[in-house]
């Protein structure tokens, strides 16, 4: 059965319809009204993303590849709206719109109290919009669309909490580092028209091959090979939108925006948005190694390097920020590779688990009445028994724990690096194995500091009205909070909160028990990915592969789960029986600690360098050009130019009568005179 047009416009449009009512009416509608049609919306979208996928994979439905929608004719160059609906995209799909619908309804609890309300829902359902146009897109030109409009609303929702200078700060930040990541990625979409004349993804696809041979001439020596040229420029833009070094920097900030909204962005959408392209873009990819390597070498650095940050951090959500950056150096370490459906597949998989992290972090926070500090919590367990469990299944599935869905995905890219012979991959292959022990340290740090061991805030009744839920009023507003002091003993969260946890800690468990052998060994992807034979390191891991069971009990005897043991090992000991040796480490390895807790400085260089430098740049252009010729000269000059004219002509305007009838018969005469003299 063929997939109809007006299904998928349905799962496109319905959250956009849902973020216009909520947005434009909200007023109107009210909060239960605003929250109710963005639900609704969600919740089509989802049954019907599921549906899509049913009929994909069991039901028989071919590729759907159409447009629906001509958006311009210019010549010989066509660009219209249209889907691409194969494995790859319903998929995507089904992650996206199902972790969305967890989190509107996770925002309800969140931001009850909240004034923006309608417009946070407005905002996340229009981000969830964007996001499904950029994965259902079949031309380049749409992609752009919903790349660029992914990045328009996480710049309204990291600074949703507009009157506090550090959410202006980081929306900021975040959108002008990927204004960077889109420059690139525009030359690149620049460069397949260029070459290949065409932006519609199965044309250009297939006269890829094309490319091989062909330069980019830049001087007279220099050429630079065009499919190389074309997947790093694409590459920058994925750098920019999945926070890959150097462009990392704005992701740890945007915890700046409230707890709902990170878990979107960091799980299920924006982030994954690089990942997704570079799978999609797989059979231009496939013609450079160069460029591979390159997507290589820079996932594995950021997936050691920014996870060493998560080991020293305080804040709980930014631990689970710096996981996501290091999550994301594991799945571009993949595409290195050439294992796309090993990055797509961590990708699902970490969108379940670091959502449930994210959202169990949220709801501590509330039960900790907006304290983020994990020096300030200890002990929850008791109070809140759902959070607690749900946190642990994220916790063993984003540590690669055998059995969690995470063990299946994170082993498997391990393996593939392993089987790898790419320039890079004995560095990658090094980043990856230590940073599963990186992983598991901040993960089980993070578990012990804010759940176990003894409670390390005081409660001091307070009758006075309390808000319990999301609120803008962040702890360091106020000068009169006294850090770890509540008004009333934590309690677990509304069900509204804590069914989310639930849905997405089944998922966090168990997927991966039931999709590994398809999704990774069964090319299940189909024509969706496209893998050179001898680049298919996923197919020769998969020679050792003998079903979940068995891949999860090897696992045991692995590596990485002797690392991730060790982790568990150390951890317990000093946050749970020793915790004063924390602080001793801390002092011993000073000066290591420092270069963790200052980020290698890189926010420090980019802040003045680029932020100072512009500003300096600016102000000498202003006061060397802009004040002193456009101003000075042209402007100011040929103001008062024309001043000191009419100051003169003005004088001629004396009122009386006779002074005009004189100045007329002059200006006669002088006509007359200059027409007899022309003629002879």
């Amino acid at each position: 059965m063929e997939l109809s047009s007006s299904i998928l416009l349905t799962i496109a449009l319905a959250p956009l319809v849902g973020c216009l009512l909520a947005g434009f009416f909200g007023k109107q509608i009210g909060r239960v009204g605003a929250h109710s049609v963005t639900i609704l919306g969600l919740l089509i979208s989802c049954g019907l993303s599921f549906y899509v996928l049913y009929q994909i994979t069991m039901g028989g439905a071919p590729v759907y590849n159409h447009n629906v929608y001509t958006w311009f004719e210019i010549g010989k160059y066509t660009a219209s709206v249209g889907f691409l609906i194969d494995r790859l995209t319903a998929m995507m799909m089904v992650v996206v719109t199902f972790v969305s619908l967890l989190v509107h309804v996770y925002t309800i609890g969140y931001m009850a109290d909240d004034d923006g309300y309608q417009r946070f829902f407005s905002y996340i359902s229009l981000f969830t919009f964007s996001m499904l146009m950029l994965v259902m897109s079949n031309n380049f030109l749409q992609l752009f669309f919903g790349w660029e409009a992914v990045g328009l609303v996480s710049y309204l929702l990291i600074g949703f909490w507009y009157k506090r200078p550090t959410a202006i700060f980081a929306n900021l930040k975040a959108f002008i580092v990927n204004r960077v990541g889109d420059f690139g990625f525009l030359l690149g979409i620049s460069a397949i028209l260029y070459f290949l004349g065409t932006l519609d993804y199965a044309t250009a696809f297939a006269s890829a091959p094309t490319l091989v041979g062909k330069t980019l001439t830049l001087t007279q020596n220099i050429h630079w090979d065009a499919a190389t040229v074309i997947c790093i420029l694409l590459f920058i833009g994925a750098m920019g939108k999945s926070a890959q070094v150097p462009l990392h920097v704005w992701l740890p900030d945007s915890m700046e925006g409230p707890t709902p909204i990170s878990a979107l962005i960091h799980a299920a959408t924006m982030v994954t948005a690089g990942i997704f392209m570079v799978a999609r873009m797989s059979p231009l990819y496939e013609l450079s190694e160069t460029a591979l390597s390159v997507v290589l070498v820079i996932g594995a650095t950021g997936a050691l390097f920014t996870g060493l940050i998560g080991i020293v951090q305080n804040d709980i959500k930014r631990v689970v920020a710096y996981s996501t950056l290091s999550q994301l150096g594991y799945m571009t370490v993949a595409l290195g590779v050439s294992a796309y459906s090993g990055a797509v597949y961590h990708l699902m998989t970490h969108a379940f688990f670091k959502a449930l992290l994210f959202l169990g972090a949220g709801s501590v926070i509330i039960a900790m009445h907006h304290e983020q500090d994990m020096r300030y919590m200890g002990g929850l367990r008791k109070y809140m028994p759902i959070t607690w469990i749900t946190m642990w299944v994220g916790a063993l599935a984003l540590c690669g724990v055998p059995f969690f869905s995470g063990f299946y995905s994170k082993d498997s890219i391990i393996d593939a690096v392993h089987e790898s012979h790419r320039w890079g991959s004995g560095y990658a292959y090094i980043c990856v194995i230590v940073g599963a022990f990186v992983t598991a340290t901040y993960t089980f740090r993070q578990m012990y500091m804010t759940f176990h061991g003894k409670e390390r805030f005081k409660v001091v009744e307070h009758h006075g009205h309390h808000d319990a839920h999301g609120h803008d009023d962040h702890h360091d507003d106020h000068g009169h909070h006294e850090p770890g002091v509540l008004h009333h003993p934590p309690k677990e969260s509304p069900w509204v909160v804590t069914l989310p946890l639930i849905l997405l800690a089944i998922p966090s468990l168990l997927v991966g028990l039931f999709t590994v052998q398809p999704m990774l060994f069964g090319n299940w992807f189909g024509g969706a990915i496209h893998v050179d034979e001898a680049n298919n390191v996923l197919g020769e891991v998969g020679k050792e592969f003998h079903g979940s069971l068995a891949m999860a009990l090897h696992g045991f005897t692995q590596l990485p789960f002797f690392l991730v043991l060790a982790a568990f090992i150390i951890t317990t000991y000093i946050y749970l029986f020793n915790p004063s040796l924390a602080d001793k480490i801390k002092s011993a390895l000073k000066p290591l600690w420092t270069i963790l807790d200052r980020k290698y400085w890189v926010d420090d260089i980019y802040f003045a360098i680029f932020a100072r430098g512009g500003v300096a740049l600016g102000r000498m252009f202003w006061k060397g050009g802009d004040a002193a010729v456009i101003d000075g000269v042209l402007i100011d000059g040929s103001a008062s130019l024309v001043q000191r004219i009419a100051a003169s002509v003005r004088r001629v305007q004396s009122g009386y009568l006779y002074h005009y009838a004189f100045a007329m018969i002059l200006g006669l005469i002088l006509l007359l005179g200059g027409y007899w003299f022309v003629g002879h």
